[in-house]
């Protein structure tokens, strides 16, 4: 009684509730919000400090920016769903905000696209190499479809093709990468997408912001041969694996293409079936049927790895990175 009292509490003010209406649609800065109310960045940083503190909220630091969406789970989340629901769309003070936010987003895309056209003749060349992109998608949801994915992590989320590929399959998805550009991209994709249930998180793929056995699927999508330490970084995945969730990763198979390394920056020349097993291994991961599927120049292949079952997250794991 007294979490619900101090949510009434926190929600019984106009300002706040037309931030939970805009939160329920959009994941939003303070500057956003500043500019969507038309308030001071004092009076708006209260409001969402209290917010926070009620549980209604979810603030997540990227850099100098912090981002507030409402809170994924527990009660405070329920109860925020619950109350934005009752605000109808017809209201003339959301009606008016939910216009500005539009503005807001559209602005966000605007950028997300200047960055975009800037690097967009690399990733095309990158893609031409490979076989067609169309198909790796389709082997993925296929992989993906093989049992049931409700919570879903995409590391290295780059432009969030994943979790735009995902997101109406999965109840929640979260996608997480270094770059604050790359997510300006995935954020504006998002949006276009209108998929509500997805978001992307500044983190790193060696030490990510969550618990242990969060996740029923973890998908790197073409990002292991950046890694100077692949092994980690499967064992940091695995990690926050639920037991029987599973780790798909999407990458090269074994070339000699050296300009690859030279000019864009790749670490690993492709991997081998056996390096991959050997890493699913020391992870407490059990390999499954890998898919290859041939392009000229190169092999993308899909490897999964699987955690037991009955798995428990106290056991002792061989090599477990954390």
């Amino acid at each position: 009684m007294e979490t619900l009292l101090q949510s009434l509490k926190a929600a019984a003010e106009p300002t706040r509730l037309r931030v939970l209406g805009l939160c329920a649609h959009a994941e939003l800065t303070v500057s956003d919000l500043v500019t969507i109310l038309g308030q001071s960045q004092p009076r708006v940083s209260r409001h969402l400090r209290l917010l926070v503190e009620a549980g209604i909220l979810e603030r997540h630091q990227e850099g100098t920016w912090a981002w507030y969406r409402l809170a994924e789970g527990g009660n405070g989340g329920d109860f925020a769903r619950t109350l934005v629901d009752l605000v109808p769309d017809s209201d003339p003070v959301l009606s008016l905000d939910l216009q500005r936010l539009e503005d807001v987003r559209a602005e966000r895309a605007r950028q997300a696209e200047a960055y975009f056209s800037t690097n967009a003749s690399q990733w095309s060349e990158m893609r031409g190499l490979h076989v067609d992109s169309t198909n790796v998608d389709e082997a993925l949801q296929q992989v993906l479809s093989a049992a049931v994915v409700e919570d879903l992590l995409d590391i290295g989320t780059g432009t969030g093709s994943i979790l735009e590929l995902t997101g109406n399959s999965v109840t929640s998805a979260v996608g997480v990468d270094l770059s604050r550009e790359m997510l300006s991209i995935a954020r504006a994709a998002l949006d276009r997408a209108d998929l509500r249930n997805c978001q992307v998180r500044q983190a790193d793929m060696y030490q990510l912001p969550f618990t242990a056995d969060r996740f029923d699927a973890a998908t790197m999508h073409m990002v292991l041969h950046y890694a100077e330490n692949p092994e980690r970084a499967i064992g940091e995945a695995a990690r926050v694996l639920r037991p029987g969730g599973r780790l798909v990763i999407v990458d090269f198979a074994p070339h000699s293409m050296s300009t690859l390394a030279e000019e864009h920056a790749h670490r690993w020349l492709g991997f081998s079936e056996t390096q991959m097993r050997r890493w699913f291994r020391n992870a407490g991961l059990t390999a499954r049927e890998t898919v290859q599927l041939d392009g000229s120049p190169l092999t993308v292949c899909l490897w999964t790895g699987q955690r037991a079952a009955n798995d428990k997250a106290d056991a002792p794991k061989k090599a477990r990175s954390a």
